[in-house]
């Protein structure tokens, strides 16, 4: 007999099957003998008061044993000898356009600039040792996307384009937990997502397909306005309709565009920092209790959101028991990030803490930034030249105006870093006061920090909204403005600055025939779920493009 059942009971009932048997043994009148199994289909901590619940959803299986996997399958057929379609990415939403090709029996041929998910580490390891970004293999760049080590969180909002389930199945497929299907705020881990992200190369390469790293697409070949392939940094040509998921840090590929009139949008982004507490007072706090989780209990999370003068300050991609890593992914780039291993087991929490901005906003004089410019950098004078060529009217915003100001801001963080990767950083109240902190506290961002005036350099627009968000914050939560946190500059990175326009039901570009823009840099996702939910609907896309 399967029994469900809903339960709200306490951490410590709900910490392992056998205190769970023991607890529906007494409340249901069951014989614990003849509970076999129990699978949690839904799991959420209800910490609003003082005594914290655990809710559930289970299902009990009494004298039965359970006859399913708790994910389910997808089939994936080979496809060898099918049509190509070429995928340029290999995140979230190029991984899960390929496998979506293949499970409708076309032949996906992934290019990806960076390396594969395992030599990346050894890059990623150089920038904190070395202060050295290579500008194909970084946190942004590389098998996986900016998710394989970027925590790998799979929460998200975006449940009417796609399904959710059917994404998280496919990473249980390929070995992520089970957990994540029932877990309100799902999540991997930046220690196992690299293997679940292989397996999935595996599944790819092993149906026929072909993954191509250390390929950097050169350019779409067009012909007309249909779209027939692409050119490599290797050499090779690859023909076949295009999934364009190059991620929301390809700003070479937004150039290209622009300079061969594909059209954009420029679009808002929020930019902030990452704010830094020891996981211990955020655990303090959110669980209402001065020894903090206790055995039973996750590191604690927040999200907090305001208005401030007409402009969201919200707290992004919260990562308890996590750290603060390096983000850049070219030179004269200073960029924070935030991520998790599985376990969420360090001494301090952290998330994006940040401003809405909009295109319009970049037109206020505070917000006119004048990086020092760098001559051995010919993208900056690319940059320039492309701005001068586009005759925009006076007061209207150019299509890569808000890339351009996130690199002004990213520079102007690796100035004040003492041009290595070094982040500028303050205490909390210090910014708020507007006072220069003399010390910092220890840290998890492992290339080190500098004490510098956040609240004076960077432009009023941003840091005025954030100290009167933090301020909201500390009255709403007790505790939270603290001079124990530190804030490190810069957070840009939070979604792509130009939206790739398309039409909203072939997926296509909308002048441009066989181009398929996907994905978080295409401004259409924001995050691993969304991402991937969008690479299958690109993917769905292309089969009735070429009528498969």
């Amino acid at each position: 007999m399967i029994h469900e059942y809903q339960l709200r009971i306490l951490p410590e009932q709900a910490a392992s099957e056998q205190s769970l048997k023991q607890y529906i043994g007494r409340e249901k009148g069951l014989d614990v003998r003849t509970i076999n199994a129990i699978r949690i289909l839904k799991r959420s901590i209800d910490a609003r008061q003082r005594t914290i619940y655990v809710n559930l959803t289970i299902r009990v299986f009494v004298n039965e044993t359970p006859s399913e996997e708790e994910f389910v399958r997808t089939d994936y057929p080979n496809v060898e000898g099918r049509p190509a379609v070429i995928v340029v990415g290999a995140g979230p939403g190029g991984l899960f356009a390929a496998l979506k090709l293949i499970e409708l029996g076309l032949r996906p041929i992934v290019v990806e600039r960076g390396k594969n998910v395992r030599e990346r580490k050894e890059d990623l390891a150089r920038i904190s040792r070395e202060h050295k970004v290579d500008a194909e293999s970084n946190y942004s760049f590389g098998e996986g996307g900016a998710g394989a080590y970027s925590d790998g969180k799979l929460y998200t909002r975006s449940k009417k384009r796609g399904s959710v389930e059917k994404i998280l199945n496919v990473f249980c497929q390929h070995g992520a937990s089970p957990t994540i299907l029932s877990d309100a705020h799902p999540h991997i881990g930046t220690d196992k997502l690299p293997r679940v992200i292989e397996n999935m190369r595996n599944t790819i390469l092993a149906c026929g397909g072909e993954v191509h790293f250390q390929t950097r697409m050169e350019s779409i070949l067009i012909e007309g306005q249909k779209v027939k392939g692409i050119e490599t940094n290797t050499g090779k040509t690859f023909l076949g309709p295009v999934i364009l998921a190059t991620g929301h840090s390809a700003r070479d590929v937004y150039r290209w565009l622009y300079a061969h009139g594909v059209q954009l949008e420029t679009k808002g982004i929020a930019i902030g920092v990452r704010l830094e507490h020891p996981s211990m007072l955020i655990d303090q706090i959110q669980y209402h209790n001065k020894n903090g989780r206790g055995k039973y209990l996750p590191a604690a999370e927040y999200s907090f959101v305001q208005q401030v003068d007409g402009r969201g300050v919200y707290s992004f991609c919260m990562c308890p028991g996590g750290f603060v890593v390096p983000a850049a992914s070219g030179p004269h780039q200073l960029v924070v990030n935030g991520m998790s291993p599985s376990n969420r087991g360090t001494k301090w929490s952290n998330s994006g803490m940040v401003v809405e901005t909009r295109p319009e906003d970049l037109l206020l004089p505070e917000m006119q930034l004048q990086a020092e410019p760098f001559p051995e950098s010919n993208e900056s004078l690319t940059e320039e030249l492309i701005l001068r060529d586009g005759k925009q009217p006076e007061g209207t915003i150019h299509t890569l105006a808000m890339m351009r100001f996130q690199e002004k801001l990213e520079q102007i963080c690796w100035q004040q870093g003492n041009m290595r990767q070094t982040a500028p950083s303050q205490r909390m109240v210090d910014f708020t006061r507007k006072k220069l902190s003399y010390d910092l506290p220890a840290t998890s961002y492992s290339p080190g920090l500098v004490s510098s005036p956040l609240h004076f350099w960077m432009p009023s627009f941003l840091s005025e909204r954030l100290s009167k968000g933090f301020q909201l914050f500390g009255k709403s939560s007790r505790g939270f403005l603290t001079n124990e946190a530190v804030m490190i500059a810069v957070e840009t990175r939070t979604s792509s600055p130009v939206r790739i326009v398309r039409d909203k039901d072939t997926l296509q570009h909308l002048t441009m025939e066989g181009l398929f823009p996907c994905g978080e840099g295409a401004g259409y996702a924001g995050g691993i779920v969304s991402a991937g939910i969008d690479g299958e609907r690109c993917a769905e896309a292309v089969a009735n493009y070429l009528n498969h």
